[in-house]
């Protein structure tokens, strides 16, 4: 397990990414409980690229998200389906990027400073949604292809995680 992060200035965001993967695996690798591992990737995803908001949803009772680990301000306990960026990641099974989430259909405000978000949908070993990792941006359309990318290869070390 690594202990620390170690991450050069001046890289651009995707040079941060590619740079934290291997830390990150290093720091979830043989760890298997979840909600350590969420609660330690919402710690290095918010500490290294200084997102307004990061954090997790869990899908509970099949109708609903509840508030999971997360780094930044107080935040929604719980989303119903259907509402939301998060509840529409979780329902396709996708992640979604909205540059402006004033913009976005029943968008939920958790955050009067949330501009843009993007929602990665966390999957089982059976390819079930069963969490979603939430980061809002205080500027709008902050969030881009390889912030996709990035985020998606951080949930993906989530895989072999137990609640």
């Amino acid at each position: 397990m690594a202990d620390s992060l170690t991450i050069r200035e001046g890289l651009t965001r995707e040079q941060k990414y590619k740079t934290l993967l291997p830390q990150v695996k290093a720091l979830i690798g043989g760890e298997t409980s979840l909600i350590a591992n969420m609660a330690n990737l919402s710690a290095v995803v918010h500490a290294t690229l200084g997102f307004h908001w990061v954090g997790f949803y869990l899908v509970e009772n099949d109708d609903e998200l509840v508030l999971g680990p997360f780094q930044g301000p107080v935040a929604c306990t719980r989303l119903k389906k259907g509402h939301g960026v998060c509840a529409a990641a979780w329902e396709k099974a996708q992640t979604i990027i909205v540059p402006d989430v004033h913009a976005f259909p029943g968008h939920v405000a958790c955050s009067p400073f949330s501009k843009s978000e993007i929602v990665v949908p966390v999957k089982n070993a059976e390819n079930e949604v069963i969490a979603v990792f939430d980061i809002d941006s205080d500027k709008l359309d902050d969030f881009s292809t390889s912030d996709r990318d990035g985020l998606e290869a951080f949930v993906e070390t989530l895989k072999d995680s137990r609640l």
